[in-house]
């Protein structure tokens, strides 16, 4: 019997544990194919440390040569999944065309940026999903405080330094918070920007900040941004952007040069193509990951609807919990279908939550505990060097240096605004417009 191809898409929380847990398991009984379009697994929950300076880009990274040296790296971008033909389409970075078959297909292609139908917001707002993105916005927040540092024009100056989160979940409540942290820290280093005011504004339609969490985590973390300044405006959005401008939904004009996209994610794209049913654009599959019809194929993460068998009736939230949980339930799953182990249905009950409000500050809730401040702190640091599947010494170095050394601030300029626009499919990856 010859030995059965898997085929992953994607590499992020959910395909890279698929196919670490799959090597393991498999015990080189099948042949493992994992395509990505970067040659890295990147822990995101860390991204705002990346765009406030406090970590370097390659700390979130995990080569995946060196951790998954059992499996086939395939780089590229998947564009077409044919079930009919078992076959998986994708184009490399170069730009040529390539297709792979497969005998077991799992599909963990994640999730992109949110895109709402507001005028002017996919041209001039830009996402927070990979480390093109953070590392952006860092020099972006850098250069503003140095354009704001070298004029006299009050009005210039007050655009220069206003920011605009919009989104109140985990990345824009992160951002906003880290963000107001490091422009006054820029601020400090400029004595003629001393009286100036770092605005920065965190907005949703939702009722309250982290409306996901529970509500005493959220008024933590409520009280930690408005202590530093930010002003926390929910049932409030972007009605407009401009350049140099975005218009509220309650009429308000807000001069700022700065609009950071938070709203939240939707699947990958390329789950639309497959023509079968979805649910709010996720793949429907079964409590044992497999999608109905489709006993070859298996999906997990952000890209697939799975059942929530601890509360019936609903789906599993797009979280990196559930997402790194999924992939290793798959990978067994996948495993049984080809005579290794048994195949078991997806049950997990969330362990808690936490949220990094930078500085000393945190919130989180252990166990269903709740905890703010710097017992926060730790649990949230302690999380995740314990889920980071590499550097975590080096990380832990890095939260050390930032704790005793000044943090650098040079802007570098490595990549414009135009290398990261809002809508694309692969924010982990630069698009050069030439």
């Amino acid at each position: 019997m010859s030995r059965p191809r898997i085929v992953i898409v994607g590499a992020g929380f959910a395909g890279f544990h698929a196919a670490k847990t799959l090597s393991w398991v498999s015990r080189g009984r099948a042949d493992i194919v994992l395509v990505n379009p970067t040659d890295y697994f990147l822990y995101v929950p860390l991204l705002p440390e990346v765009a406030t300076g406090i970590l370097e880009p390659r700390r979130l990274t995990v080569a995946l040569a060196d951790a998954l040296p059992e499996v086939q790296l395939v780089l590229g971008e998947v564009d077409g999944l044919d079930l009919d033909e078992r076959s998986v389409s994708y184009e490399d970075p170069a730009g040529h065309a390539g297709s792979v078959s497969y005998d077991r297909l799992v599909i963990a292609a994640g999730s992109v940026n949110k895109l709402l139908p507001i005028p002017g917001v996919a041209e001039h707002a830009h996402g927070f999903r990979g480390i093109p993105e953070a590392v952006f916005l860092r020099d972006h927040l850098i250069q503003q405080i140095e354009l704001a540092d070298a004029t006299d024009d009050q009005d210039a100056r007050d655009a220069l330094c206003t920011f605009v989160v919009v989104g109140a979940g985990y990345t824009g409540t992160e951002v906003a918070a880290h963000g107001v942290l490091f422009t006054e820290l820029l601020k400090k280093r400029r004595p003629r920007l001393r009286d100036q005011q770092m605005r920065w504004m965190l907005l949703d339609i939702a009722d309250r900040v982290l409306p996901e969490l529970d509500q005493r985590l959220s008024r933590t973390a409520d009280k930690v941004l408005r202590k530093r300044g930010v002003e926390v405006r929910m049932g409030l959005s972007v009605e407009e952007a401009k350049r140099g401008s975005v218009r509220l939904t309650n009429q308000t004009e807000v001069p700022t040069n700065s609009l950071i996209w938070c709203v939240g994610v939707r699947p990958d794209p390329v789950v639309e193509g497959l023509g079968l049913k979805t649910e709010k654009g996720r793949l429907v599959v079964d409590e044992y990951l497999n999608v109905p019809g489709h006993p070859d194929v298996f999906a997990c993460g952000d890209a697939a609807a799975v059942p929530d068998l601890t509360r019936p009736g609903e789906v599993t939230p797009m979280t990196a919990q559930h997402a790194e949980r999924q992939g290793r339930r798959a990978a067994h799953n996948v495993a049984a279908s080809f005579g290794t182990g048994e195949r078991k249905p997806y049950v997990h009950k969330d362990l808690g939550f936490v949220v990094d409000l930078g500085g000393v500050d945190a919130a989180a809730n252990p166990l269903q505990v709740p905890l703010g401040g710097l017992p926060a702190k730790a649990v949230t640091r302690g999380y995740h060097l314990l889920s980071m599947p590499g550097n975590r010494i080096r990380t832990a170095t890095e939260w050390l240096f930032d704790a005793m050394l000044s943090r650098q601030s040079t802007h570098l300029g490595l990549i414009p605004a135009v290398d990261v626009p809002l809508e694309t499919a692969s924010p982990e990856r630069v698009r050069r417009h030439l």
